[in-house]
């Protein structure tokens, strides 16, 4: 046992489920004080300032002064990336337990709703759409558990300046989206979109979150793609 990771003492500060609501509702990269995450976790004062003592001196929060007053947010990106993967695999293993019932999707901060990083791609609302245009206008085709990028896909992605023959494998594959129910392109393919997407400055990150900002010309430009 002295060679296993010693993982127990972050996993036991999730577990709490009045914890977890307080870094849930930091992950759009916002920075909250205690009256606010005691609200939204609904504890009182007292109890909400005990919880983010041992969060912040963890190493999971980190405390800002801003005139006066202390705001919480979270300590890097590696705990967005550690929370959004607990997300996706509640949501998987749902699936997995009982396959014929879809599991609920998981609330979120809006704009972690509407777009965030998920593994190297795009996630979200905007991610969720663009998926449903690309089949929908026969760039992607679904085969039971593959999803291929079709020649009229090939040939369009090409004149956006995304070459598929030059991205690595998988080229493309579904990716559940665990706020949206419905699957989100994954795979290279996704990877080079985000590209596409961040060098254009039509998205960009927020802070240490998951969540990314989308300008309203990107909403404009990523709205176009796949539309037919």
């Amino acid at each position: 046992m002295g060679a296993a990771p010693c993982i127990s003492q972050i996993a036991s500060l999730l577990a709490e489920p009045k914890r977890t609501a307080m870094l849930w509702a930091l992950m759009d990269g916002s920075a909250k004080s205690s009256d606010e995450l005691a609200a939204l976790a609904g504890l009182s004062p007292a109890s909400a300032n005990a919880h983010l003592t041992r969060l912040t001196g963890s190493g999971l929060l980190r405390i800002e002064a801003r005139r006066g007053q202390r705001l919480f947010r979270l300590a890097a990106a590696d705990v967005s990336t550690a929370i959004d993967a607990l997300a996706s695999t509640t949501m998987a293993s749902a699936a997995r337990s009982t396959p014929d019932v879809l599991p609920p999707a998981l609330r979120a901060p809006p704009l972690l709703r509407r777009a965030r990083w998920c593994h190297g791609h795009l996630g979200g609302e905007l991610a969720a759409q663009l998926y449903q245009r690309m089949l929908e206008a026969g760039w992607i085709e679904r085969h039971e558990q593959r999803t291929e990028v079709t020649p009229k896909g090939v040939q369009a992605l090409a004149e956006l300046g995304i070459f598929t023959q030059a991205l690595a494998s998988p080229l493309a594959c579904d990716c559940f989206d665990w706020s949206q129910q419905q699957p989100h392109l994954g795979g290279a393919l996704g990877a080079g979109l985000m590209q596409l997407f961040l060098q254009a400055n039509w998205i960009s990150v927020i802070n240490e979150s998951r969540a990314l900002s989308v300008n309203d010309g990107g909403l404009e430009h990523i709205g176009r793609v796949a539309k037919l």
